[in-house]
């Protein structure tokens, strides 16, 4: 036999074992499952969602859907490291990971964070498909709104430390640093409030529109939060500087605590109440 012929078909020989080799192995990393469960913020079963479960190395990809239950299951899987991509009309896709072993039982359950519709803010469907002046104004308006938001969520943070602080700011064995440093969370909570109510308020106003559901409930706290935003800083001004002369905090600055706590508690409930879908 010719020596390259030989070495051409000892090739093929070796090749072709590899394969004979491989495929057992491939049998035996798959069989794995992935099931879980669908649910919204509030724990209910989200029905007919979207799941696309895709090996991040490997690149085998399933799709499949909950059932009727919020309930999903995908088979015969081989190991290794999943992104499982949910989605469902009316709510934001979630992404997550799970490593799956040999012929594992691997449970995953996602939940979906509802996502406001242009009917939620008021905007009908046909003022959605206005003229370029109207799409304009309708982009403003969502894109200030979205700051709002943004800005708002920010602002939480500063004023639950506010909040904290408040209980070492006001007794008698109170530090200059203790009142100082519950200042200027006041003030930092203070700036980002005011700063994300003015594109609340300033964002362009379709006309004919009205706001529904969780949008009322949040534009109610408003008139709750809004004018404790105001007063609260004022009240606070009075007994920093009663404590700072030595005094007891008295007269309409001991209201102080009680408009805070009032309006920190009102506006933990705007943010709530457009966060879950009703």
């Amino acid at each position: 036999m010719n020596p390259k012929v030989a070495k051409l078909v000892f090739g093929a020989r070796i090749l072709l074992f590899a394969f004979l080799l491989s495929v057992p192995s491939q049998a035996q990393d798959a069989g794995a499952t992935v099931s879980g469960a669908i649910t919204d913020a509030s724990g209910a079963a989200v029905p007919n969602a979207k799941i696309s479960i895709k090996n991040v190395s490997g690149g085998q990809s399933t799709e499949t859907q909950s059932d009727s239950s919020g309930h999903y299951n995908a088979t015969d899987l081989a190991a290794g490291v999943y992104e499982i991509a949910v989605s469902a009309e009316g709510y934001s896709t979630n992404i997550l990971k799970v490593t799956v072993a040999v012929g594992a039982s691997q449970t995953a359950d996602v939940k979906l964070a509802g996502v406001l519709s242009l009917q939620d803010l008021g905007i009908s469907s046909g003022e959605a498909q206005g003229s370029p002046t109207d799409q304009a104004r309708l982009n403003k308006r969502s894109h200030m709104l979205m700051l709002h938001q943004r800005l708002g969520l920010i602002a939480a943070v500063p004023l639950i430390a506010t909040v904290a602080t408040s209980f070492g700011a006001g007794g008698r064995s109170t530090s200059t640093a203790d009142r100082w440093a519950h200042l200027a969370l006041g003030s930092a909570t203070g700036d980002l409030y005011f700063t994300s109510a003015y594109f609340a308020i300033f964002a362009p106003k379709i006309p004919g529109t009205h706001s529904r559901g969780q949008i009322r409930v949040h534009k109610a706290l408003a008139w709750i939060h809004g004018p404790g935003m105001i007063l609260t800083p004022i009240l606070g001004a009075i007994a920093f500087d009663q404590k700072s002369k030595g005094e007891k905090v008295h007269g309409i600055a001991s209201a102080h605590g009680a408009v805070a706590i009032v309006t920190a508690a009102a506006y933990g409930a705007a943010i709530i109440s457009v966060s879950f879908k009703f």
